[in-house]
């Protein structure tokens, strides 16, 4: 395989990695209609189209907020350099804060975000596996590597294929909820919550082996912002018992 791959169309040709992230986005939507039309939303569509919007904005700030001081060393007040930055952890972040400031000033209560887990888990797939097939152009792939899986991604240094890695951890996660499903009822909110949480843990992890920016002491601008996240959810760890709803 040769990266980055790209669909010829005629004359012209279509990075596969645009391809993915549209799809990601258009089938994660249609999934939570889907969702949506086979459960009972406790919120109605019209608050549910101002906390989409409200989660739109803080993902827009939070993933280029986070992006653009995910190397300080190159860090430049441009709009070109501030829009061409972004990053997941940041976006999902920042929509988490702008669900939750939109939801206080319309008295939503319930959860908005356990009916968007499993779409947001299925565009995570499809948008890494993107990530995967544009190669060094993405930035998402890991340091070098002589283990049997390593990947070339067209400069001749196997590496880490840390996108598969996420891919591996999405699929992982998303049966596991399913499993739990199945046998116990999520308290409301929970499932959102092991969803978040589970990534961040899993980011601050996987990024000892990305090519990042480590300040001194030894930790990253992303691992940085993993860990506020984490500790924002900490009762997930602290209280596992109470994502589940009580028979009581």
């Amino acid at each position: 395989m040769h990266f980055p791959v790209n669909l010829p169309i005629g004359k012209f040709t279509i990075p596969v990695h645009f391809i993915c992230e549209t799809l990601a986005y258009f089938l994660g939507y249609r999934y939570y209609l889907y969702l949506r039309k086979h459960n009972n939303d406790a919120i109605d569509a019209e608050n549910r189209l101002v906390i989409f919007i409200g989660a739109a904005f803080g993902a827009l700030i939070g993933s280029h907020l986070v992006g653009v001081f995910e190397n300080p060393s190159s860090f430049r007040l441009n709009i070109f350099y501030i829009m061409g930055n972004k990053t997941i952890v940041g976006g999902l972040l920042g929509g988490l804060v702008g669900v939750e400031l939109t939801k206080k000033k319309i008295g939503v209560t319930v959860s908005s975000g356990d009916l968007m887990t499993y779409p947001l888990i299925l565009a995570m797939i499809i948008g890494r596996c993107g990530c995967f097939l544009a190669g060094l152009e993405d930035g998402t792939f890991g340091i070098p590597s002589n283990l049997p899986w390593a990947v070339d991604f067209g400069d001749g240094i196997h590496r880490h294929p840390t996108n598969l890695y996420e891919i591996i951890f999405w699929v992982s996660l998303w049966i596991g909820l399913v499993v739990v499903q199945r046998k116990y009822q999520f308290a409301d909110g929970a499932r959102f919550k092991v969803f978040l949480s589970s990534y961040l843990v899993f980011r601050l992890l996987v990024e000892f082996i990305k090519p990042n920016y480590f300040f001194s002491f030894g930790l990253s601008v992303i691992q940085l912002v993993c860990i506020a996240g984490i500790l924002y959810y900490y009762k997930v760890f602290l209280y596992p018992s109470k994502l589940i709803k009580s028979n009581a």
